[in-house]
């Protein structure tokens, strides 16, 4: 009785499974009448048709078959011709199990062949030397059929496994480039948002002004970085390639990524949190790829958010250095702390090296000889670049 949870086979796939297992069970059948009557190869030949249908999904029945048609053809008609003829499509049909099928099964399958056609080379070869050298041919061909079809389904198999591998690697980096993203943008908010929230606390009373306009930055603060949010989810839902629809079938707007024009912007909200910012472009300004000004952006981003939690600084100087063949970015302060942002084992200059050496660049990190902090990177740009 079938398994009411199974899946009802096609009635087309149902006929042609029956009529495969009929021409597989009349081989042997089909062959040992044809041989007595058709002195030639060719017909039995053709009679090979009959089982390999069944062969890739079933090898060791199919297989069997056809050394049961040879041993027939063996036993009953002494014709050199067909003999060496099954054995040679035999030994296709073995080559083809053991590069689809797994290592046991193959090597279960090249034993049943091997043995089944030494055994009936003893009713062909009459002397020793000839039975000798027939038996090692046999042999021989049959191993060889099993390597080669091994040898391909290995190299299947590993050209697989280097596929899985990359898919990976690219799984991995895009999730830590996510990472990145989401740590450089809600952690420079985040940052503002908690300085501006105590410093409205404490003024609410006394300068309400004060306290309204830190509200105001709060709101602006959070604003933009739900924005930030949404085009990274956007981003992660939009199938591969970037211009189709979403999830949802819809087509959402896409919200250009920041760059170095957003560098003043930035400079604004940090001067909110308590820190003024001294920003200065050097060289020829010009487009860069996005992934360099985004890089850079973030950057910049990640080490004023440094200089904001952990420098204790009131000003700090901000470098970009146009230059022929690369871009500079310098971040420095004169604050007395950074003391725990070196020391914590976070994930901010170990994200700002990551993308520095992603695009082939170096980032430094320390605090400098006269005091402060000092973030520098430095981006190759490729020439050409309007």
């Amino acid at each position: 009785m079938p398994d009411p949870g199974s899946p009802a086979r096609p009635p087309a796939s149902l006929a042609w499974t029956v009529l495969a297992w009929c021409g597989a069970a009349a081989y042997p059948v089909v062959l040992l009448t044809m041989v007595p009557a058709y002195r030639g190869t060719l017909l039995p030949m053709l009679a090979l048709l009959l089982p390999t249908g069944l062969l890739r999904r079933y090898p060791l029945p199919v297989l069997a078959l056809m050394l049961a048609g040879s041993w027939l053809v063996t036993v009953t008609a002494h014709v050199w011709g067909v003999a060496y003829s099954q054995v040679l499509a035999v030994d296709v049909a073995l080559a083809v199990t053991a590069a689809a099928r797994p290592r046991r099964v193959s090597l279960a399958a090249a034993a049943m062949v091997v043995a089944v056609q030494v055994a009936a080379v003893g009713y062909y070869a009459t002397g020793d030397q000839l039975y000798r050298s027939t038996v090692a041919i046999v042999a021989l061909t049959g191993v060889a059929a099993w390597a080669i079809g091994n040898s391909a389904r290995q190299r299947r198999e590993h050209a697989a496994a280097i596929a899985a591998q990359a898919t990976e690697r690219a799984v991995t980096a895009e999730r830590l480039h996510i990472a990145r993203e989401l740590h450089d943008m809600v952690a420079h908010s985040v940052g503002i948002i908690a300085i501006q929230a105590g410093m409205g606390a404490r003024v609410i009373d006394s300068r309400p002004d004060e306290a309204r306009l830190a509200l105001r930055t709060i709101e602006a603060t959070s604003r933009e970085t739900l924005a930030g949010l949404r085009r990274t989810l956007v981003s992660l839902r939009r199938p591969a390639g970037g211009a189709g629809p979403d999830a949802t079938g819809d087509v959402p707007p896409r919200d250009p990524a920041p760059g170095l024009a957003d560098l003043d912007r930035l400079a604004e909200s940090t001067a909110d949190a308590g820190v003024q910012v001294e920003l200065s472009r050097r060289g020829e300004q010009r487009l860069l790829p996005p992934e360099i000004e985004l890089s850079a952006y973030r950057i910049v981003q990640e080490a004023l958010t440094n200089v904001v939690r952990h420098a204790g600084a009131a000003r700090c100087r901000v470098t970009v250095d146009y230059g022929e063949r690369d871009l500079s970015v310098e971040v420095a302060d004169d604050g007395p702390g950074h003391g725990d942002a070196v020391a914590a084992p976070g994930f901010g200059l170990a994200g700002l090296r990551e993308r520095a050496a992603m695009l082939g660049g170096e980032l430094s990190a320390g605090p400098c000889p006269g005091g402060g902090f000092r973030v520098f990177a430095r981006l190759p740009t490729p020439a050409g670049v309007a």
